[in-house]
């Protein structure tokens, strides 16, 4: 953890020593009492808090915000099919720390429609694996996760305005690392499951306005396309 967060913090706060953050002040960090560390409050800005006290039982700490930090994540927007629940949560956490402002996660027509109720969603894990990426950047912002039943559907929540780029193997594309992009730019990039998409996914793509891009000519796994992708166009952006 790079940044400790909260849902919200006082001026003066405790923090129970069952809390995982409490432990890892004390036993990663060992932290003792006047020493201090970066805390954040989710979404809103960081500063830094001040041990007052520290036991067996509990941390107590005061904070004070920083008002010249401010959260902001990219303008891009992950569109990436439903995986194992395995793999996504590691695109889940490094999407966030990549920065991205969205991620759609959609059922797909050769996807396997379980993934969707696995219990990564229905226990609303997937939000502290948000959380651990945003704490390994260092930074308060979380990108936020839209829901989608189907291609179809992913794309009609989609904005009107964006640049939308879809990563490809079959369809023949421009070399993403060549795109020119700019850091203001509204970019969504959508990206495939294990199987692919179907050759009618891909023309919704197509009449959606999408771009096609590779990454070569290589079959990657989606967690290995999602982080080379997201920081190849974050690149391309000027953002990285």
């Amino acid at each position: 953890m790079n940044i400790i967060l909260f849902a919200s913090l006082e001026a003066e706060n405790i923090l129970d020593m069952s809390d995982e953050r409490a432990q890892h002040i004390r036993k990663v960090l060992r932290l003792k009492e006047g020493d201090t560390f970066g805390a954040g409050i989710v979404n809103q800005g960081k500063g830094t808090a001040t041990i007052t006290r520290i036991d067996e039982k509990e941390v107590a700490f005061s904070f004070v915000q920083d008002e010249t930090k401010g959260t902001s994540l990219y303008p891009v927007t992950l569109l990436v099919a439903q995986v194992r629940p395995i793999c996504m949560r590691r695109i889940l956490r490094e999407a966030v720390s990549l920065g991205v402002e969205r991620i759609m996660l959609t059922q797909t027509e050769t996807g396997e429609k379980s993934y969707a109720q696995a219990n990564l969603y229905t226990s609303g894990e997937y939000r502290s694996i948000l959380l651990d990426g945003a704490m390994q950047s260092g930074e308060c912002a979380v990108s936020e996760v839209v829901f989608a039943s189907s291609v179809r559907d992913a794309l009609a929540k989609l904005g009107p305005d964006s640049t939308k780029i879809v990563l490809d193997n079959v369809r023949p594309g421009t070399p993403l690392s060549t795109l020119s992009l700019t850091a203001h730019q509204e970019v969504v990039l959508a990206i495939g499951g294990e199987r692919g998409f179907t050759d009618a996914e891909r023309d919704r793509f197509a009449d959606a306005g999408f771009l096609f891009a590779s990454l070569g000519s290589r079959i990657l796994r989606t967690e290995t396309a999602c982080s080379a992708g997201l920081a190849v166009l974050l690149g391309r952006m000027g953002l990285l």
